[in-house]
């Protein structure tokens, strides 16, 4: 992935976030990340989040929930605890994170698109959260300091970046000893090449720049994680999966 890729994934969430604060819907296509509908069996967006988490949240933070699954379903938060979201969005898997972690909890959403996080600030003051922070950044730089948060969350993003080795490494950096992760993303079968997967769909659609599930274990464990676990829930496409990543660091 090219740093004009990298710029057409900010366009396609610049996009998103401006339909939304119109009106007008998220504007994305089948092929990308984040159809737009409430179907349960949605393979991307708000619907892979139960009636009652949806309740009570700005209505356009429920909408711009783009992501491949629901990474807090694999991580249990607990009152006190510092989270941060990788690629918060419009601001869903932050407010829901926050009414987990309570009011001496902290919650710090990361994001690179402008448009993202005027929105997801908008959708955190409608919902009355004092403590959720969000951030300007990319991913693999991020402006937390070394072992400063419990838990790093994220949705569909990882596999966005063109440097996915400095992601896992900077998740590796700010989590603190004992600490946990909880990642939702598309992850190929290992047959699969990297040209088999661009053949599959774009990068702004997460299949191009998908870890395989190999990948995706020497990564976490090469920068001191353990206990990794890569587990398939739902075929994307061919050889293509939504998948549940959770590792820790160790005490």
């Amino acid at each position: 992935m090219t740093t004009d890729e990298r710029e057409r994934v900010r366009e396609r969430y610049a996009e998103a976030a401006v339909n939304l604060s119109a009106g007008c819907g998220c504007g994305c296509d089948c092929e990308s990340v984040g159809c737009c509908g409430n179907d349960a069996t949605t393979l991307f967006g708000q619907g892979l989040y139960g009636p009652e988490e949806r309740a009570g949240l700005p209505d356009n933070a429920v909408a711009a929930s783009l992501g491949c699954g629901n990474p807090l379903a694999l991580v249990e938060l607990h009152a006190g605890e510092t989270v941060l979201d990788l690629g918060s969005g419009g601001g869903i898997d932050v407010l829901l994170s926050g009414k987990r972690v309570g009011p001496t909890g902290t919650v710090y959403g990361l994001d690179m698109t402008d448009e993202m996080l005027t929105l997801a600030r908008e959708n955190a003051a409608k919902a009355g959260a004092t403590n959720v922070h969000f951030l300007k950044g990319l991913i693999e730089a991020i402006p937390l300091d070394t072992g400063s948060v419990d838990v790093v969350i994220s949705n569909c993003v990882v596999n966005l970046s063109p440097e996915k080795d400095r992601v896992l490494t900077e998740i590796a950096r700010v989590l603190r000893p004992g600490g946990r992760i909880g990642i939702s993303d598309v992850v190929a079968e290992d047959r699969l090449t990297p040209a088999d997967r661009a053949e599959r769909g774009s990068h702004v659609g997460c299949i191009a720049g998908a870890l395989s599930e190999s990948e995706y274990r020497d990564g976490l464990e090469a920068v001191g994680l353990r206990d990794v676990e890569v587990e398939f829930t739902h075929a994307v496409a061919d050889g293509m999966h939504g998948a549940m990543v959770r590792a820790h660091k160790p005490l």
